[in-house]
């Protein structure tokens, strides 16, 4: 979505009012995500490519029935360079990180604005386990590849379902109000690591994401493998781990104390077992 629309929507009272009243309900998602599962929403796919200047020849398809089709593309293999180190954690996909190596008092950061773990899960006595724990941030823009891997390997709980609204994930938005991650659809598994400890991997839904699929298959996860996809829209990934586990790399670090976000691809190296 062009981030002149997404400034009117999240700047303007007549953008807010259409905001609240519309685009982040449930029904204007599933509707928007309906059309894009039309065959005549092939259209919009070449010139999708052309704007963000997608690389195709990393997926797996050339002919796609529908502009979702085209939006939930599988990697070719050997497509993404992947650590497969036992102590390394990977990106569990492509797209921008922001890193925390503590979550000081319950609270992580983002852009100034501050978000409280017990309102994100919605269960505090889970939100006590991750008590000044370290937090990676993973934003999808629409033009990036929307499946999701595993970051690192071990036995999976069941997964949580959070209902919740559809604001977007962009900047633009967050800066304006971070508590979008607490109010926006979400869910949430925990990998039971040896290396890493428990470690919880939550997807967010945002604006025009009608639905997050998990394609994992069994109580096991194995680092890098695919476990689910979201469907067309802007969505987040947020890593949480135990205190003291993980050494997030510097990189990551200096670069969110710099308030900016690091490009990443899914399989790169992004922190690394205590």
């Amino acid at each position: 979505m062009a981030g002149g629309w997404l400034f009117w929507l999240y700047n303007n009272p007549v953008g807010e009012l259409s905001l609240n009243a519309v685009i982040k309900r449930k029904c204007a998602s599933e509707w928007y995500g309906k059309r894009m599962d039309k065959p005549g929403s092939v259209s919009k796919i070449a010139p999708f490519i052309k704007k963000y200047h997608i690389r195709m020849s990393d997926f797996q398809k050339k002919d796609y029935s529908s502009f979702n089709d085209f939006f939930i593309r599988k990697l070719k293999p050997g497509a993404r360079k992947t650590d497969t180190s036992q102590n390394v954690v990977v990106s569990p996909g492509d797209g921008k990180i922001l890193a925390y190596e503590n979550i000081e008092n319950q609270y992580f950061i983002v852009k100034g604005y501050r978000m409280n773990l017990h309102d994100f899960l919605l269960n505090d006595s889970l939100a006590s386990v991750y008590h000044n724990g370290s937090l990676i941030l993973l934003r999808l823009s629409p033009a990036d590849y929307h499946r999701f891997h595993f970051p690192v390997s071990g036995k999976l709980s069941p997964v949580v379902k959070i209902k919740g609204a559809y604001y977007s994930v962009n900047p633009i938005a967050l800066r304006q109000d971070i508590r979008i991650f607490c109010e926006n659809k979400r869910e949430y598994q925990i990998i039971h690591s040896k290396k890493f400890g428990s470690v919880l991997m939550s997807e967010i839904g945002a604006t025009f994401v009608a639905s997050i699929i998990q394609t994992y298959q069994g109580n096991m996860a194995v680092k890098c493998k695919e476990a689910g996809y979201f469907k067309f829209g802007g969505s987040s990934i947020i890593l949480l781990f135990r205190k003291g586990k993980i050494t997030i790399d510097a990189d990551l670090l200096r670069n969110t104390r710099n308030h900016l976000e690091t490009q990443v691809l899914m399989g790169e190296h992004i922190a690394t077992a205590n």
